[in-house]
Formats: structure tokens, sequence, C-alpha cells
């Protein structure tokens, strides 16, 4: 019974011994070994072996690690209370410096942090804290990171979760957004109104010119066709008037012939004169004036119309054909001038 006891009391110490002895350190994290109490090595990642009694190990991590501070109040430039909380991003790179610059670099830290949120936010008043994140990012992590290099310690970044005013400066706040709001719906209705208006302006505008243009247009074709119309009209005429004088030229032609072949007798000078008379007749105007030798040319038609009966025409001497016995000569006309008929 007493081997078994003191079989087991080795056991146990046996225990202790190696678990005293052996350490295994992590991944990301390295071992500070102590030797009665001073300096002795820094492990990598791995099985280490210490000195029972001797030595004892501090485990760094060496990894990245956010670490979210409590919410606390801060005064703004404008004497606003606002509640803010961040989170630091930190990094040990020393570890000799890291537990031995400084009692606890994580509440060390934890408070520099807290004065650094203290005093970038007084530096600022609430709009500018609520709009300027990324500015206030930034000197929080230039305010600590002088702070944090001699502890060994690297300060990647500060990023700031919550910044949360006051309720009544949060309803004033919203008051003012919806009055913003209603302000900037008001301007871009009288905005809309006004561009609608110019709108309209250059729409009639642009319409005038248009049927100005149009019209103008118009008027320039009807003065073309008129102008066009004219100018038929004045080579119709000429044309007219140029057929009228060549067959007036060939009548004259042929009468001139005809006179010297001695073809032309009494009655083809009686039809002639007669036709200019119906001609003088037909004129617009309002008084008629009558040859002096009206009974000759009576004399002629009474000639024609006893020639067109066929009884009492005979050629003469010369070949012309004369007025008949039996027609009585008219009477002479009267002296003095004609009334208009």
């Amino acid at each position: 019974m007493g081997g078994l006891i003191a079989l087991i009391v080795v056991l146990v110490l046996l225990v202790l011994l190696v678990r005293a002895t052996v350490r295994v350190v992590q991944q990301g994290q390295k071992g500070v070994v102590k030797r009665l109490g001073r300096f002795h090595a820094t492990h990598n990642p791995g099985l280490i072996f210490l000195l029972p009694i001797l030595d004892s190990m501090t485990r760094v991590d060496m990894r990245e690690v956010p670490r979210r501070g409590d919410k606390q109040d801060v005064i703004t430039k404008d004497n606003v209370a606002v509640g803010v909380s961040a989170t630091i991003f930190h990094q040990v790179v020393d570890v000799n410096k890291a537990l031995f610059e400084v009692q606890d670099y994580l509440v060390a830290i934890d408070q520099i942090g807290r004065t650094a949120l203290r005093a970038v936010f007084g530096t600022m008043t609430l709009d500018e804290a609520l709009s300027e994140r990324q500015k206030i990012n930034t000197l929080l992590s230039e305010h600590i990171a002088d702070a944090t290099e001699k502890w060994g310690v690297r300060v990647n970044r500060i990023e700031v979760l919550d910044i949360l005013p006051p309720q009544n400066i949060l309803r004033a706040m919203e008051e003012q957004k919806e009055a913003d709001q209603h302000k900037r719906s008001v301007i871009l209705k009288s905005e809309g109104d006004k561009q609608a208006a110019i709108n309209q302006a250059e729409g009639e505008a642009q319409a005038n010119i248009t049927r100005a243009t149009a019209q103008k247009q118009a008027t320039v074709l009807a003065a073309e066709a008129k102008k066009q119309a004219q100018i038929l009209e004045a080579e119709g005429l000429r044309e007219s008037q140029r057929l009228e004088a060549e067959g007036e030229a060939a009548a004259i032609a042929a009468v001139t012939q005809a006179v010297h072949e001695g073809r032309a007798s009494s009655d083809v000078f009686a039809y002639w004169q007669l036709k200019n008379l119906a001609r003088l007749a037909d004129s617009p105007n309002s008084k008629l004036v009558v040859p002096a030798d009206f009974a000759g040319l009576m004399g002629a038609a009474e000639a024609l119309a006893g020639a067109t009966r066929g009884g009492g025409a005979e050629p003469s001497a010369n070949g012309t054909v004369g007025v008949a016995s039996s027609v009585p000569p008219p009477e002479p006309p009267r002296r003095g001038r004609p009334k208009a008929g």
C-alpha cells in the first residue's frame, strides 16, 4: 500500500515537471522566456523546453488585433456632448518593448485611445464630426501613433463606430433636415417653372421664326410665280404681235402682188374698206367717226351685195367689176358731224 502511494506521488511529480518544462507556442504568437525574472530569450512558434522553477514564459500575440473601446462622452468645439465609440486596430511589432516598456500595453492603448477621442473631437464642431469621419480617423491615428511606438505596438488604423448626439440635438437636426428638404423642393419647383416658361417662350419664338420664314418663302415664291407669269404673258403677247405682224405683212404682200399683177378689182377694195369700217365700229370708244366718203362705201356695199346675188355685176374694160345700173345710187351724206351711235 505504501509503495502504491509512492508511485502515485512520483507520477504526479513527473507530470508537473513535464508541464513546467515543456511549452508550446502557437502560430501567430511569440514566447518570451524570463529566467530568474530577467529577459532570457524570445522563441518562435513551436515546442519550447524550460528549466523548472528557474524559467517562466509569456506568450504575446503578434497578429493585428481589433480592440473596441467603450462608449464615452466627449465635448465638441461648439459645446455639444456626444457619445463616441471607436475600434483600434493594433499590432505588436517588438515583444520586448511591449512587455517591459509598459506595464500592460492593452490597457495603455485603451486609455490613450480615449484621450485621443477627447482631443480630436474637441477641435471640431458637431457638423464637422458627423460629416468628416475619415478626417477623424486620420487625426486619431496620428495622435496615437507617436505614443504607442515606444511601447513596441503599431496602431494600423482607428475606425469611429458611433457618434450619438443628444435627443434634443437629433430632433433639431431632423427638423433642419425637413426644412432643407422643403426648401430644396420649393427651389426645384420654381426652377422647373422657370425652365418651363423659358422653354415655352423659346418654342413660341421658334414657331414665330418658322412662320415668318414660311411666309417669306411663300411671298418670294408668289413673286417669282407672278414674275414668271408676266414674262410668259409678255412673251405670248410678243409672239402674238409678231405673228399678227407677219400675217398683216403677208396680207399686204399678197394685196400688193395682186395689185401689181392687175388682179385687184373694185370689189376687193370695197371689201377691205368695209372690213376696216367694221373694226372701227367694234372699238370700245364712245364716239364713232364716219369717213367723208361714207356714201361711196355704201355704194360699194350695194355692189358687193348685188355681186353676191349674181344679178348686176359686169366686168369693166380693165377687168374690174362694176356696179349694175339697176342699183340706185346712194344718197350723198349730210354735211356735219354725225351723232355718236
